[in-house]
């Protein structure tokens, strides 16, 4: 049986350090896009970062917001109180509030104030002191990507929820780490993999695309993915480097509405000849049965 698609749009950083852009966007997601909800990221940059890679310069100048990639990362990077109003504005406008977290520090202070669900982005997933610290002490949904991980690894974080009690909570999402990801590299067909490995193991399956276009996201739902995430920005053009592999507005709607119509397509005939048929059948078929 086919559930609904629950859609995340993912904000992360697109808006650009501004409460102002964050609000609007959120605004949009809610009442235009139609979205179950929007997610942003939370860093501790100096934990995350060595020292070199904080003082170092951003790996793409045209795209930094800083001097160094740290100083980047802390113009985009908005702090407890402000995840506080972000969380009050989805609740006003009727849309979940998530964050991706990203450090044990983050993650201590976004499940502080108590969200639906956290996730778990690929490139920390691995971080089995943060995972252990939200089983034991976060009550809600966590979702783990698994971008740039090896079936071991998706073993062993699968086994530690497990281990807590948690696994029941837990939503592991497929996932290619490339920004954009070309169709030839997305490897939809994991997702039957993962069903037939963990659909017994977790509460759900999911898929957080990097592609362009909408055609793939179906595709997925079709396989059984029930969790969706696509970077979601106001401007494709806009500085910064998740834009490029964002959808927007528009491209959002489109995909909640396909993703509605193909939930009403996917059934059974309820009986051999539905009654839309029966008219045409009368009008068209031909009924001389005696010459086979």
């Amino acid at each position: 049986m086919y559930k609904k698609a629950y859609m995340i749009a993912e904000i992360g950083c697109n808006h650009k350090g501004s409460m102002e852009v964050a609000k609007e966007m959120i605004e949009i997601a809610a009442a235009f896009c139609k979205v179950n909800a929007v997610k942003f990221q939370k860093r501790c940059n100096k934990e995350l970062f060595s020292v070199e890679q904080y003082n170092a310069p951003h790996p793409n100048p045209y795209h930094s917001y800083g001097e160094s990639y740290g100083e980047h990362r802390e113009f985009l990077e908005f702090d407890l109180g402000q995840h506080k109003q972000l969380k009050k504005w989805c609740e006003e406008m009727g849309v979940e509030y998530s964050t991706s977290v990203w450090d044990l520090t983050s993650a201590k202070e976004i499940a502080s104030i108590h969200p639906v669900f956290i996730k778990i982005p690929s490139a920390s997933n691995n971080n089995y002191v943060m995972l252990d610290w939200l089983c034991k002490n976060y009550e809600g949904e966590i979702q783990v990507s698994f971008g740039m991980t090896t079936l071991a690894e998706e073993e062993k974080i699968v086994d530690l929820f497990e281990k807590n009690g948690r696994n029941r909570d837990l939503t592991i999402l497929n996932c290619v780490s490339g920004y954009p990801v070309p169709f030839e590299d997305v490897s939809l067909l994991e997702l039957k993999r993962m069903k037939e490995q963990y659909g017994g193991r977790v509460k759900k399956i999911g898929f957080s695309g990097h592609h362009l276009g909408i055609a793939v996201d179906i595709a997925a739902y079709a396989l059984g993915a029930e969790v969706f995430e696509r970077h979601y920005t106001l401007d494709r053009t806009w500085k910064g480097t998740d834009h490029a592999a964002s959808l927007e507005p528009d491209g959002m709607r489109r995909l909640v509405r396909d993703f509605d119509a193909v939930y009403r397509a996917m059934t059974m005939k309820k009986q051999e000849i539905l009654p839309i048929e029966q008219e045409q059948r009368d009008k068209l078929k031909y009924h001389n049965t005696e010459q086979g």
